[in-house]
């Protein structure tokens, strides 16, 4: 079985960055270490940090004076930060440097008295973030249909602004869509990362030479399902799967090439393992 790898496959700079901080906190500090929500979306290595005495916390409630308390990568709401520094913990702030910039670049479209459209999802983490910069009127849609569906008021100063890990060929269609709708040009900030656009298109290149695809990431992670989608949209079988034991054997035994690729929160070792075992097959 010939198996075909994404060279893009596996952590972005983000997410490396924010592991890297984490891991220099478990081996320097000696203050209890926790995370505010999961700082990746990979359940394998939230278990390896809890393994190592971090502890994630739920909400700010749940912090305690001394602790050292590191900010998601995801980011976190304005009002939460707020309260996270007045409960005397330290803080170390591993926001994805790209998360930054789009929650700062809707907050000075704000400031200049625009309306935030956000193609994103409602109740992922970094879209609750992003929310919180852009004030009152905000609207969040994570479809074109969607939007389609709202009611826009020709008199409003929309913007428009996307998740970071969002479909980039998505977003344009919806930046057509509003400039035929509202028959103006829009500001519209480029926040989907260059990472995911990369992942993305070489997803679908090598979705459209292979006879299935193998996406390896948490499921909760919203950048590798929708590598997962844009795969399955080239007509290919495609499987998503967090560790080698979900993988569909008796499926991919009849296949002589498959694709791997892996979200931007997957280790290297999790893609290697199912990789090893697909070559077995």
């Amino acid at each position: 079985m010939k198996i075909v790898r994404a060279r893009t496959a596996g952590f972005c700079m983000g997410v490396s960055l924010a592991l890297r901080k984490l891991d220099r906190e478990v081996t320097e500090s000696n203050a209890p270490i926790a995370t505010l929500g999961p700082i990746i979306h990979n359940p394998q290595v939230m278990a390896h940090y809890e393994e190592r005495g971090v502890r994630c916390l739920r909400d700010t409630a749940q912090v305690t004076p001394g602790q050292r308390v590191v900010i998601r990568a995801h980011g976190i709401p304005v009002a939460e930060e707020t309260a996270l520094n007045a409960t005397g913990a330290s803080v170390v702030d591993a926001t994805c440097p790209k998360v930054k910039r789009a929650q700062l670049g809707i907050a000075e479209e704000r400031g200049r008295g625009g309306t935030l459209l956000l193609f994103g999802e409602a109740d992922h983490p970094e879209v609750r973030g992003l929310l919180s910069y852009a004030g009152e009127g905000a609207t969040v849609f994570g479809s074109l249909d969607e939007l389609k569906g709202l009611a826009l008021p020709d008199d409003v100063n929309y913007f428009l602004a996307a998740q970071t890990t969002q479909d980039r060929a998505a977003f344009e269609d919806v930046v057509a869509w509003l400039r035929q709708r509202l028959g103006r040009d829009i500001p519209v900030l480029q926040t989907i990362c260059d990472a995911t656009r990369k992942r993305q298109q070489e997803a679908v290149d090598i979705a459209r030479r292979v006879q299935a695809m193998v996406v390896v990431g948490g499921f909760d992670s919203g950048n590798t399902r929708r590598l997962a989608d844009v795969a399955r949209a080239q007509g290919v079988f495609t499987v998503h799967v967090e560790t080698v034991d979900q993988l569909p054997v008796d499926e991919l035994r009849k296949k002589s090439v498959i694709g791997l690729t892996a979200g931007a929160s997957t280790p290297k070792s999790l893609i290697d393992a199912v990789q090893r075992f697909l070559e077995s097959l």
